[in-house]
């Protein structure tokens, strides 16, 4: 059966617009196969150094040894993007993750696997992301067809993130009961196979090289910091995502003592209580991807924070499974509109060839301070305990949100010019 022009039309509005990119669209498949594996893998991570160590200060040294490349070496691996052809740097970086992958399933199948290994294990991880994170990043523009699909690429992104983080943690729960968490590994390392897969099939138009940005890799990284904090509002988004990435993204570390002491719960109930944080990450990425402008991202900015640390303060108060379920929708729906407001604001506000330099900077403002979080968090939940812990990183984030928001008539008149220059639509949604 044929259709008309208009039908056409009507269902092709129906598709988010970042998905009418055949580049995009392998991107979309591979990654949301992929990321099912790495939340597979988080899952059981977690799980395992809680049986190989039973400590609340471990898991937070854990966290915090895999990400702390991201801050230490976050403006080299930005530096390098800049500098290099994205799409085979990424396959590269993805491949070195796959590797990772399956040394960690060797080790927990043949019974060598110890707390020595697995940070180990996880450090080289880090540092795979410290480049492969700024690259995914910047990658997302040259895979949409039209500069105005970028939001849309953001949100799409962000929704599969999330999306898997809801599938993720459940399959990994249900493996960890019936096989092991071995096997999460080697899934997640099979699972790398999609996204390779992808980039190797993506075809982009020939351009000219791009010239060098500097000779001194060290004066390029100064470039982008003084760029990034002399402009006030990337300099206050950068802090307000640090302050955020502190007290709210290192939860999940906690959730392992939450599960078994407060709700006497076992793997599955880990599993699906992270996954409730996915759930509110997928409402919060649907009314993202319905928004048709950028217009007023920095007012969702201020207000994401206060909605995470409400719920992180509302699951300090709860004994019960679906208070606590409820209280991580609210988390999750909090972070994923912080997450992709800052994200594609920065990206709309800065100029092309400073592009990964100031991303890698809003990564390190995330992964960078997370493994801080982590460590922080263990450490309070060590003497405070996990409730107290809860409740102190929630106010400290609702404090500074509303610091930031006391700006945002600055802000707004600082942006404005830029969305004028760049005729973005006016938006009602806020």
């Amino acid at each position: 059966m044929e259709r008309s022009p208009a039908e056409i039309i009507y269902i092709m509005s129906l598709v988010p617009a970042a998905l009418r990119s055949r580049n995009y669209q392998l991107f979309f498949i591979g990654q949301g196969i992929s990321l099912i594996g790495t939340w597979i893998t988080q899952l059981a991570t977690v799980w395992l150094v809680y049986q190989l160590t039973g400590s609340a200060l471990m898991l937070g040294f854990v966290s915090f040894i895999s990400q702390i490349p991201n801050l230490l070496f976050g403006p080299f691996g930005g530096l390098i993007v800049d500098r290099s052809n994205r799409k085979h740097l990424l396959i590269i970086t993805q491949i070195l993750a796959m590797l990772q992958s399956f040394a960690l399933a060797e080790m927990t199948l043949t019974a060598r696997i110890n707390i020595t290994g697995i940070m180990v294990l996880s450090f080289c991880q880090g540092l795979i992301n410290a480049i492969d994170a700024p690259a995914r990043h910047t990658f997302v523009k040259d895979m949409v067809e039209s500069p105005n699909d970028l939001i849309s690429a953001i949100g799409l992104n962000s929704f599969l993130f999330n999306i898997s983080r809801l599938i993720g943690p459940a399959i990994g729960g249900i493996l960890i009961a019936q096989l092991g968490v071995g096997y999460c590994f080697l899934i997640d390392g099979i699972s790398y196979l999609a996204v390779i897969g992808g980039l190797i099939l993506m075809r982009f138009p020939q351009k000219p090289k791009r010239a060098r940005i500097s000779f001194n890799p060290l004066q390029s990284i100064k470039e982008g910091f003084i760029y990034a904090f002399g402009f006030l509002p990337i300099k206050l988004i950068l802090l307000l995502t640090v302050v955020f990435s502190l007290m709210v993204m290192p939860y999940s570390s906690l959730m392992p003592i939450f599960v078994t002491e407060t709700l006497h719960g076992d793997a599955h109930t880990l599993g699906f209580l992270l996954a409730s944080s996915g759930i509110g990450a997928l409402i919060g990425g649907i009314y993202m991807l319905s928004r048709k402008s950028v217009v007023g991202l920095e007012f969702l900015i201020a207000f994401s924070p206060i909605v995470s640390g409400l719920g992180l303060i509302l699951l300090a108060f709860t004994k019960i499974f679906w208070f606590s379920f409820a209280s991580l929708v609210l988390v999750g729906f909090g972070s994923i509109l912080q997450s992709i407001a800052s994200n594609t604001l920065i990206q709309i506000l800065v100029e092309d060839d400073k592009r990964a330099r100031v991303l890698s900077l809003y990564i390190m403002a995330v992964l960078g301070i997370i493994p801080f979080g982590c460590l922080l968090d263990g450490v309070l939940a060590h003497y405070i305990g996990v409730q107290l812990t809860l409740i102190f990183n929630g106010v400290v984030c609702i404090i500074v949100a509303m610091l930031f928001a006391r700006e945002l008539k600055t802000l707004g008149a600082m942006i404005k010019p830029i969305h004028s220059r760049e005729r973005f639509l006016d938006d009602t949604d806020i």
